[in-house]
């Protein structure tokens, strides 16, 4: 267990930076709060002051009655109820700023705002350069009854934890350049180095939380590395460019596929987890920048990383 803890804090040690003198603006809009508690009266203020969240098309009759329809009053009420104080939201948001502004200094702090979206869980937030779209009613808890038709591997990820790390997703899906290559470590690598910057900007939530786990796959994907890196290597996987090895072990789902009898006890997107240690391999093993990684090609991550899985 101490050496476990050393080799923990080891890894850490090169994102624990000082961000205390960096110094970022925080500009949050309670669109949700605006909109719901609107009337007719209020509704043509809004319009002009949120344009970009009021289609042309769509007549006042339409917002007026969305404002008063009974299920959309029944979610902004869920909602208020667990994001009526926003104040560690906001700290969370000003504390993952500096971190981004540490590695990036010309980046510019956009303007969140947050929103009800019907539990548009596939937009849960949207980065836009000078905007941050938030959809708080994507963060009730997990046992929130909004969600109960919703699958447990979907949900799990609806509570507080995950709105700032579901914020900085967005932000490094547009920072992560696009790959070209198409071998399942590369593409392995490409979801590694989001989950590396993950790391850097929020070096203070836990891994379970940030990949998206509960603490149990985490435990059974570190318990199982060497079986199922072992299963990639003998079934020459590692650098096949089959399409459907993304749906097996990248893409989101309940479990992934190695077309096993126990399968579904296996955390889904194992892969993505694979390819986050291999980029932390790699930025252990060389003397490597954030911006200098993200540029590497991923097949050359993955050789320098030399990595390796083991107990």
């Amino acid at each position: 267990m101490l050496l476990l803890t050393f080799v923990n804090c080891t890894k850490k040690d090169k994102l624990d930076v000082d961000v205390s003198d960096i110094s970022v603006d925080l500009d949050i809009h309670r669109f949700d709060q605006l909109f719901y508690t609107a009337n007719a009266e209020k509704l043509p203020e809004l319009k002009v002051k949120y344009p970009y969240l009021f289609p042309e098309q769509t007549p006042d009759s339409i917002w007026l009655q969305k404002i008063e329809d009974k299920d959309e009053r029944e979610l902004y009420t869920e909602t208020q109820n667990v994001f009526s104080d926003f104040s560690d939201q906001e700290k969370q948001l000003k504390n993952l700023f500096k971190h981004i502004k540490y590695y990036y200094p010309e980046f510019t702090s956009p303007k969140v705002i947050t929103l009800i979206s019907n539990v548009d869980y596939e937009a849960k937030t949207v980065y836009a350069d000078s905007l941050l779209l938030v959809s708080l009613d994507v963060f009730l808890g997990s046992d929130s009854k909004i969600y109960e038709s919703f699958p447990n591997y979907i949900k799990q990820n609806f509570t507080k934890n995950h709105l700032i790390v579901d914020v900085a997703k967005a932000i490094t899906d547009v920072q992560l350049l696009f790959s070209t290559d198409r071998t399942f470590v590369s593409r392995m690598v490409q979801q590694g180095k989001k989950m590396y910057l993950l790391d850097a900007y929020l070096p203070k939530v836990n891994d379970a939380v940030k990949m998206g786990y509960t603490q149990e796959q985490i435990d059974w994907a570190e318990y199982n590395d060497e079986e199922v890196w072992k299963y990639f290597i003998t079934n020459k996987l590692l650098f096949s460019t089959e399409q459907e090895l993304s749906r097996r072990f990248l893409d989101n789902a309940p479990f992934s596929k190695f077309y096993q009898a126990n399968d579904n006890e296996t955390p889904g997107r194992i892969g993505v987890w694979f390819g986050w240690q291999i980029v932390r391999a790699y930025m252990k093993n060389t003397n490597t920048s954030l911006q200098e990684m993200l540029k590497a090609e991923n097949e050359e991550i993955f050789k320098k990383s030399k990595y390796k899985p083991s107990k």
